[in-house]
């Protein structure tokens, strides 16, 4: 079995981005199946063609994107992408497309075809905060995790896929007061744990996920 696991380079100022670096530091094999790690860029479109490229040329069975979401006190795999972009700041090519589709012959929305929950208890067991997040955002992170489950419902039906969100970590909110953070080996062993539930769940578990707002 193979696993392709993403992260995104800097974005939005940051001189690092714990997604891609977590990314970096994960063992290449994981229940006996083999990571293949590749940094996409935090750019609308050319995400999703990096993303791509890279399904074509590793063929994976499972695709798990990685993204830095500042101000999280905890690792939340996501439960659904929406079909539309809303970019609050310019991505790292200075596009900031407002109010438009991803794919305009796309679903309104997508679930995440990874065992989401099991992922979550995972890492939890491991002591590492997790959590189910319902929201994705709209910026480039909303962009990738749509446009893999649309790649997966058009055209790589055999592939599961989905994303998973990262805090800061501590050198980055040095100057943030108040802001969360999480060590980078500690996001580093929670996506291990993400890929190891993956793997070996075909189907998620029933748990309780959900959140009042």
């Amino acid at each position: 079995m193979k696993v392709l696991i993403t992260g995104f380079d800097p974005f939005g100022g940051e001189k690092i981005n714990p997604a891609l670096e977590a990314v970096k530091k994960v063992k290449e094999e994981i229940a006996n199946a083999q990571v293949i790690k590749v940094e996409i860029p935090t750019v609308f479109r050319k995400s999703l063609e990096a993303l791509e490229t890279a399904i074509e040329t590793h063929k994976p069975d499972i695709v798990i994107c990685i993204g830095q979401a500042g101000g999280r006190f905890d690792i939340t795999p996501e439960r659904v992408a929406i079909n539309l972009d809303d970019a609050r700041i310019k991505d790292n090519e200075g596009n900031q497309p407002i109010d438009m589709p991803i794919y305009e012959d796309g679903e309104p929305a997508y679930f995440a075809s990874l065992p989401i929950k099991a992922m979550v208890k995972e890492i939890s067991d491991n002591g590492i905060p997790a959590s189910v997040s319902n929201s994705a955002g709209t910026f480039v992170c909303n962009h990738i995790m749509y446009g893999l489950l649309y790649l997966i419902d058009k055209k790589y039906n055999n592939i599961k896929g989905g994303f998973i969100h990262v805090p800061f970590i501590p050198s980055q909110v040095v100057d943030k007061k108040n802001t969360p953070s999480m060590s980078l080996e500690d996001i580093t062993k929670g996506l291990e744990c993400a890929i190891k539930a993956a793997v070996e769940n075909s189907e998620d578990i029933k748990a309780i996920g959900g959140k009042i707002c």
